[in-house]
């Protein structure tokens, strides 16, 4: 691509734009706040901390200019790893084929796990769902994340559909 000279000179000799200037200023002032609360403020708090200052500026704007840096807040806590790998580096087959419909109660049954962050600990928690009527069948809490913890969980669900035949009869 061909630039005549006298567009890129042109450009050279062109003052910095109005938004280029206040970045630079936000910029520095963005610095001056994270450093003065140790490194540890993210997005949100350095854009709380710059409205009490006076600075009017938007919080994606903060985000913006804090990555260009590469600064950061802290994030609390470790982060949950609630898959591990086989040490055969093999997964699980897809036992539906990722078709996730049914065409009658308790054809087809789903489960999965996740974890709560609560002030005294996480917890994880596994749910068995019914995939026609999106019923959660079984369910299970608990602070550790063990394979029981699911099995327990679909332990409930057939315990729970047997009792509910059972009424019905």
């Amino acid at each position: 691509m061909t630039i005549a000279p006298s567009t890129y000179y042109a450009a050279k000799a062109r003052p910095a734009s109005t938004r280029a200037v206040r970045d630079e200023n936000l910029k520095n002032e963005i610095l001056s706040v994270w450093r003065d609360n140790y490194q540890v403020y993210g997005a949100r708090k350095i854009w709380t901390a710059l409205r009490h200052k006076g600075i009017t500026v938007a919080r994606c704007t903060v985000e913006r200019l804090m990555r260009e840096p590469g600064i950061s807040g802290v994030v609390r806590g470790r982060p949950r790893r609630t898959t591990i790998p086989a040490k055969d580096g093999r997964r699980a087959g897809d036992l539906v084929d990722r078709d996730f419909t049914a065409g009658r109660p308790n054809a087809l049954w789903v489960a999965d796990f996740t974890y709560v962050p609560t002030w005294s600990g996480t917890v994880y928690v596994a749910f068995v769902i019914d995939v026609f009527s999106r019923r959660i069948v079984g369910w299970k809490a608990d602070t550790t994340m063990h394979t029981t913890l699911v099995l327990d969980a679909l332990k409930n669900g057939i315990v729970d559909t047997q009792v509910t035949r059972s009424r019905r009869a």
